[in-house]
C-alpha cells in the first residue's frame, strides 16, 4: 500500500510551543553585532575569510574562489606544514574544519586543544589547553572534535566534558565557560558551536548513553543559558504522545545532535537532524514512532520555540542517525523558487524539505515495511523518491550469514542475528556535504557496510537505566568479516537523483567542501588530500599530508593569493594513521608531499621501570577510555571492532595491544607495559568472566 507523505501536525506550532529554559530575550534585530559577523555576512559564501564551521549559515561548504581551478590545481603545493603537538594518542581523531580570519587560522584536536595560527608565518600564535579527564568514560565515538565557533572577538570551543567555552580571539584566554551538561551524565559536546546574533549555540551527544537530546543557546557575552530545546518531548510537549505512556523511557530517549545547525535568517528559523532513540537496538520498550528521533526539525532562531519537523525514520531499530550536518539552498521547482532543506540519513536517502514549512519539496512515500510485532515496529517508513546513496540490501551473504529478506533496508530483527544494509556505520555518517549552488549538486561521502543487527532478549522488557549515562543500546553493534567500503556521489537536489558516484577501496570518512573553480576537496584514510572535477569525480590532484586526512578543508584568499588549509590527524574509526599536522596549499607553494613515516610525530617511548601487579581499576580507565568506542562497554562488540572471543587469554590480550592486529593499531607507544597489563587483567577478571 502505498500513500503520499504527509507531514502530520506541521503546522501545530500556531498554537503549541515548547515550553523554553532559562530567559525570554529573544529580539527581532541584530543589536550590537559586529559588521563582520552580521547575519548578511555569515550568509555570504566564505571569501577571504571562512566564518563558520559550514562556510556560512547555510551549511553549503561552497567557494566561491576560482584563483585555484581544474585547469591549474596540479600545480598546488604546500606553503608550509607545522605539527601541533596535540591529539596524539590513539584515542584522538582530528575531524575538525579550521575557521580563518585575518589571517589567523583556528583549529581544534581531538585533545580539545585549541591553536591559533599565523596564515603568513604558520606560528603558533596561542594555544588553549583543555586538558581533559582521563576518566571521562561517556565518549561515544572516539576523543574529537569537529570545529570551533567564532564570534563577537571570541573563539567557541565545546568540550568532551560538556563544557562550552568562550576564548579571547586575540590571546585564547577564557573570556567566560559554563558547565553546559555534565559528562557523567553521558552527555559531550563534539560538534562546533554556532555564532548568531549574540547567541553562541550547540548540540549535544551522547544517544548511547541515555541522555535525552537537546540543543541549547547561549548569551555570547557572558554564557548566560537564553532557551533550551529538548529533542525528546516530556509530558504535556506535543509529540510526547509517541512514547510509551507506561514507563519514562522518553528520560534516555536519545535523539541527540551531531552536528552545527544552519540557520535562514530570513525566516527566522534554526535547522538541525537528530539520532537515534534509545535504547538503540530493542524498541519493545518504546511503542511509537518516538519523536523527535531521526528527525529533520525547524525552530525559531531566537527563542528556540518548535516550528516544524519531519521524522525521516519511525520507531528507529537500526541506528539511522541524521549525524551529518543538514544543508539549505534555495532552487526553483515548477517556475518557482523554493526555499530548500536537505538531511542525508544512514540509510542511504536523501530529505528533501521546504524549508518553510518541512513539507516534502519532491515527493516522499509512507511505504509498508516488513514487520516484528516483539519489536512494535513501524507499519511503514518515508521513502524518498530518487535514487540511493549506497547499496540498500545485501546481494551476496559473508561465510556464515543468512539473510532474511535480502537483507533490505528496515529489515527488523529480534535475538537472532540478521544481516541488514546498511549497517549502523553508514551510509552518510557525520562527514559534512557540500553544495554548489550553480549546479544544484550535493556532494556526499558515503560508506557501504552491511550490519548484523540484535537485539538483548529482555524478558518482559528491558529495564530503564538507573541514571543517565549508562551504557543503553538494547543489543551489541554487530559487524560482518567484511571491511568497509566507501562511495562518494553527487546528487542533483532538482530531482534527488545521482549525478555520478565512485567506490572507493576503503571507507569514505571525510567532509568535502567544492569551489567556482570547478573542484571538490576530500581527504582520504591513506593521508591523501584530494581534489576531483565537480563535473565528473576524475582525480585532479592529490597530495601525501601524512596523517589520515579524515577532516574538512578551507579555501580562502589572502593578500592576494588563493589557498588551502587542512588538518591532517587521522581518525579512531577510520582505523587510518595518527599525526597533528596542519598543512597550508597554495599556487605559490614550494614544499612538496612527505612520507607518511616521515611526518607523523609518534608519542615518545614509555618508560616502563617501576612496574606493579596489574590493577583492575586502573585497567577499567584505560579501557574506557582508550578501547570501549571500539569493542564496546563490555567487549561484545562497538562500533568497529567485534566482540572479543571468549577463549582469548591475558597474554593474548597483551600481545594484540601491543602489537596491533589485521585492523587495529599499535599501542607499544601510546600505552605502558603497565596499562596494557592493567588492562589485560581487567577485560579477562572483570568483563570476560
Amino acid at each position: 500500500m502505498f500513500n503520499n507523505y504527509k507531514l502530520r501536525n506541521v503546522f501545530t506550532a500556531l498554537v503549541l510551543v515548547v515550553p523554553l529554559i532559562g530567559p525570554a530575550t529573544a529580539q527581532s534585530q541584530e543589536t550590537g553585532v559586529s559588521p563582520a559577523f552580521d547575519s548578511n555576512t555569515l550568509m555570504a559564501h566564505p571569501d577571504s575569510n571562512w566564518l563558520t564551521n559550514g562556510g556560512n549559515l547555510y551549511n553549503q561548504r561552497y567557494s566561491p574562489r576560482d584563483r585555484i581551478n581544474r585547469d591549474n590545481v596540479s600545480e598546488l603545493k604546500g606553503v608550509w606544514h607545522i605539527n601541533l603537538g596535540s591529539g596524539l594518542e590513539q584515542k584522538y581523531s582530528g575531524e575538525a574544519q579550521p575557521i580563518v580570519y585575518e589571517g589567523v587560522i583556528y583549529v581544534v584536536t581531538g585533545a580539545n586543544d585549541v591553536f591559533a595560527v599565523s596564515v603568513e608565518t604558520g606560528e603558533h600564535l596561542w594555544k588553549y589547553e583543555a586538558n581533559l579527564e582521563s576518566e571521562i568514560n561517556t565518549v561515544c565515538c572516539g576523543w574529537t572534535s569537529r570545529g570551533v565557533g567564532m564570534g563577537d572577538g571570541k573563539i567557541f570551543v565545546g568540550q568532551l566534558d560538556g563544557k562550552l567555552l568562550a576564548l579571547d580571539q586575540t590571546s585564547g584566554e577564557v573570556i567566560w565557560a559554563t558547565q553546559a551538561e555534565r559528562w557523567q551524565d553521558g552527555y559531550s559536546i563534539t560538534s562546533a558551536p554556532l555564532y548568531y546574533n549574540g547567541l553562541v549555540i550547540t548540540g549535544f551527544a551522547g544517544a548511547e548513553f541515555a541522555t535525552r537530546g537537546r540543543v541549547k543557546a547561549y548569551d555570547v557575552s557572558d554564557g548566560s543559558l537564553v532557551w533550551t530545546f529538548y529533542t525528546i518531548p516530556g509530558p504535556g510537549e506535543f509529540g510526547h504522545d509517541t512514547w510509551s505512556q507506561e514507563n519514562e523511557v522518553w528520560k534516555f530517549g536519545g535523539g541527540t545532535v551531531w552536528q552545527t545547525p544552519a540557520i535562514d535568517p530570513e525566516l527566522g528559523m534554526i535547522y538541525f537532524s537528530t539520532g537515534n532513540p534509545g535504547p538503540d537496538f530493542n524498541g519493545s520498550v518504546r511503542p511509537g514512532n518516538n519523536l523527535f528521533t531521526a528527525s529533520v526539525l525547524a525552530l525559531d532562531v531566537m527563542t528556540g520555540e518548535y516550528r516544524w519537523h519531519f521524522q525521516q525514520v519511525h520507531h528507529d531499530l537500526w541506528d539511522y542517525d541524521s549525524a551529518t550536518p543538514v544543508v539549505l539552498f534555495d532552487m526553483e521547482i515548477d517556475g518557482q523558487m523554493r526555499k530548500a532543506v536537505v538531511s542525508t540519513n544512514k540509510n542511504a536517502w536523501a530529505y528533501i524539505l521546504d524549508r518553510e514549512t518541512g513539507e516534502p519539496l519532491l515527493d516522499i512515500v509512507e511505504t509498508e515495511v516488513p514487520q516484528e510485532s516483539r519489536q512494535l515496529t513501524a507499519l511503514t517508513q518515508p521513502i524518498p523518491v530518487g535514487d540511493a546513496l549506497a547499496p540498500q540490501e545485501v546481494s551476496i551473504p559473508p561465510q556464515g550469514f543468512q539473510l532474511v529478506n535480502n537483507g533490505r533496508v528496515y529489515t527488523p530483527f529480534w535475538t537472532e542475528s540478521i544481516l541488514v544494509a546498511p549497517g549502523p556505520a553508514g551510509a552518510t555518517n557525520w562527514p559534512p556535504s557540500s553544495y554548489d549552488p550553480r549546479s544544484g549538486a550535493l556532494y556526499v561521502c558515503v560508506t557501504d557496510r552491511d550490519g548484523a543487527f540484535t537485539a538483548d532478549e529482555l524478558g518482559e522488557g528491558m529495564p530503564e537505566p538507573e541514571n543517565a549515562g549508562d551504557f543503553y543500546t538494547g543489543g551489541p553493534f554487530g559487524h560482518t568479516p567484511l571491511p568497509p567500503s566507501g562511495i562518494f556521489a553527487a546528487l542533483d537536489m532538482h530531482t534527488n537523483r545521482l549525478i555520478w558516484q565512485q567506490a572507493w577501496p576503503d571507507r569514505c570518512y571525510s567532509g568535502s567542501i567544492n569551489t567556482a573553480g570547478n573542484l571538490l576537496f576530500v581527504g582520504r584514510n591513506d593521508g591523501r588530500l584530494t581534489a576531483m572535477d565537480t563535473e565528473n569525480g576524475n582525480l585532479l590532484w592529490e597530495f601525501q599530508t601524512g596523517a589520515g586526512m579524515n577532516s574538512t578543508v578551507s579555501l580562502f584568499e589572502h593578500n592576494g593569493e588563493d589557498y588551502v588549509v587542512a588538518y591532517a590527524a587521522g581518525n579512531v574509526f577510520a582505523a587510518s594513521p595518527r599525526g597533528d599536522n596542519l598543512w597550508l596549499f597554495g599556487l605559490n607553494g614550494t614544499v612538496d608531499e612527505s612520507d607518511p613515516a616521515d611526518s607523523i610525530i609518534t608519542v615518545a617511548e614509555p618508560d616502563h621501570s617501576g612496574e606493579l601487579p596489574p590493577s583492575i581499576e586502573a585497567g577499567r580507565i584505560v579501557y574506557e577510555s582508550t578501547c570501549q568506542f571500539c569493542h564496546g562497554q563490555n567487549a561484545d562488540g562497538g562500533q568497529t571492532a567485534p566482540a572479543l572471543a571468549s577463549d582469548i587469554s591475558a597474554t593474548d590480550i597483551a600481545t594484540v595491544v601491543q602489537r596491533g592486529g589485521t585492523t587495529m593499531p599499535k599501542f607499544e607507544q601510546i600505552l605502558t607495559t603497565q596499562q596494557i597489563r592493567d588492562v589485560s587483567a581487567y577485560v579477562i577478571d572483570i568483563l570476560m568472566e
